[in-house]
């Protein structure tokens, strides 16, 4: 466990890292009834807009590598929650897009993460967790 009097740095690193597995380990729990990792959830959730996102796009917007992202869309596909189409203005470029059947999960796994957000909300109420999100969005603008 990281010591709160480590340099700022070391110890905001490890607490965002905790939280971000504690996050995604209770909302795996709660998508796990419906057998989708949390990756998929959230590919489902940008693609849910209804734009065509090229691979690029989407790993940026679901934080995954490249190689990571192509398996999980390979694999969607063969599921038939996403499909890919030529870009009309770019033929080297692909564009995702979500099908009818990803359409359909996509809104059950998001009534699951609404749990989960009343559950934070719950626990740490309205202003501390607005708070909290305020200083997490600033920090990551600052270092930008």
């Amino acid at each position: 466990m990281a010591k709160s009097n480590a340099p700022i740095t070391e110890h905001l690193a490890y607490l965002l890292a905790q939280a971000n597995r504690e996050i995604n380990r209770q909302l795996e729990l709660r998508l796990s009834k419906e057998r989708v990792p949390v990756e998929q959830w959230r590919i489902l959730k940008v693609l849910s807009d209804g734009d065509g996102h090229s691979m690029g796009e989407l790993a940026d917007a679901v934080l995954l590598n490249h190689p990571t992202l192509t398996k999980m869309i390979d694999r969607m596909v063969s599921d038939t929650l996403v499909y890919r189409v030529q870009d009309p203005n770019d033929r080297r470029k692909v564009l995702m897009f979500i099908s009818d059947r990803g359409k359909v999960l996509c809104k059950k796994l998001n009534s699951l993460a609404v749990d989960q957000e009343e559950h934070i909300l719950e626990s740490y109420g309205d202003k501390s967790t607005s708070e909290l999100k305020r200083l997490l969005e600033s920090l990551i603008d600052s270092s930008n």
